[in-house]
This record gives structure tokens, sequence and C-alpha cells, in this order.
């Protein structure tokens, strides 16, 4: 017998929407790799889930490319994502590194590019989370997706904060980034210091956490 049709012969009726997993964006802009390392790290929590499917993008470099090469920027392989794309996830994760307590220009850009997203109110109900970095331990990764999420309110997008569901966020014995706005990395001043262990874990927790609400909401 068919395995599409019934016992009796009749087709059966298609898979409910239900079943369908949610799509995930991890959105992200990078100079050093800092911010890279936790987006991978994010993806790998939501793919080890099993019920979301994820796509990585990079936001637009906004810097010329001899203040790029000054700086030794990195370049990435992940895709630039066309703002008018988001609407096709159904929540999104974005990497968000601080600059003096807020976000990156690159991302303000980003957002700035929506506004035909937002006069449709293409994101409204959608869901989602933010991770950062910073190069001190007190420099602004709180204020930073606070800032953030103005988009976020102003698109009617649901926020979904870590809280302190992981018990990484209570451990005393190392200085880590990541709060329950979102995982985060200390980069130090030169930008030497790449993402600890328990950062890494804390970003692989955000991946499952998220992908976890967004599915329930989605079902």
């Amino acid at each position: 017998m068919d395995s599409s049709q019934s016992r009796t012969g009749t087709p059966l009726p298609p898979p409910p929407a239900a079943c369908r997993k949610p799509l995930l964006f991890i959105v992200y802009y990078s100079v050093w790799g800092h911010i890279k390392v936790l987006a991978d790290a994010v993806k790998k929590g939501i793919e080890d889930s099993g019920v979301a499917n994820v796509e990585v993008y990079q936001v637009s470099e906004t810097l010329p490319q001899e203040t790029l090469d000054k700086m030794y920027a990195m370049k990435f392989d992940d895709p630039v994502l066309d703002p008018h794309d988001l609407a096709k996830a159904d929540g999104f994760i974005f990497g968000v590194p601080t600059r003096f307590g807020s976000p990156a220009t690159q991302i303000k850009t980003f957002w700035d590019a929506t506004g035909s997203l937002w006069q449709r109110g293409a994101l409204i109900g959608k869901h989602g989370a933010a991770f950062t970095s910073s190069s001190t331990q007190h420099g602004g990764q709180e204020t930073t997706i606070m800032t953030f999420l103005t988009h976020f309110v102003h698109h009617g997008v649901i926020y979904v904060p870590l809280g302190y569901s992981s018990k990484i966020l209570h451990d005393q014995t190392e200085v880590i980034g990541g709060s329950p706005w979102g995982a985060g990395t200390i980069t130090g001043n030169d930008g030497s210091k790449m993402p600890s262990q328990k950062e890494l874990e804390l970003a692989v927790h955000q991946g499952k956490f998220f992908a976890s609400v967004v599915a329930r909401a989605t079902r």
C-alpha cells in the first residue's frame, strides 16, 4: 500500500502545519571573530535541539576596506542578509558587539533598512534574542542588548531572554561574559581573548533554549 494512502485507498491528508520545524536565523556582525565563534556555538545549540532549522548570516559592513585593513579585520563566509528577508524566519538571534554600551553601527544600519517590514507589520509576533561581546568585564553587555531591544519593540518582536535558565550564570569560579539578557564573551582590551569554554557552553544553551521556545510557540 502506498504510504500516502489510507487502508481504504483514499489519499491521506497532508501533515499538519504544526509538524513543520520553525526556521531560525542567526544574524551577526563580527570584526575579529569573537561574535562569529559565539554564533557558531548558538547554531550548534539550535541544531542539537532537533526542533528547528537554522541559517547563519552576516550584516553588511559599513566601514571602508582601507579602515578594515588597518584594523586587521577578519572575513567570514556566511552570506550577507538582505534586511527584507528577515521576515522569512520564525525567529532570529542577533550577535551584537558592544560599542560604548550600545550596538555596533553595522547592526543599527541593518535595522534602519527595515522600514518596509515595519510598515507591513511583517515581524509582529516573531521571536528574537541576542548575544554580545565586550572588551572588559563591565563593558556594557547588558546595556548593549537593552538598547538593541528597541528594534524588537518597534517591530512587535517577542524577546526571549535567557533568564537564569543555565547554571553557568551562577558560576563564581571565573569571570565570564553573558547575563540573563543573553550569552556573551569578554575579549580583552586587545581582542586577544577568544570565548572561553563556559562562554561557549552558554551560547550553545541559548541556541537550544531559544529553539525550544520558538518551537513551542509555533506548534
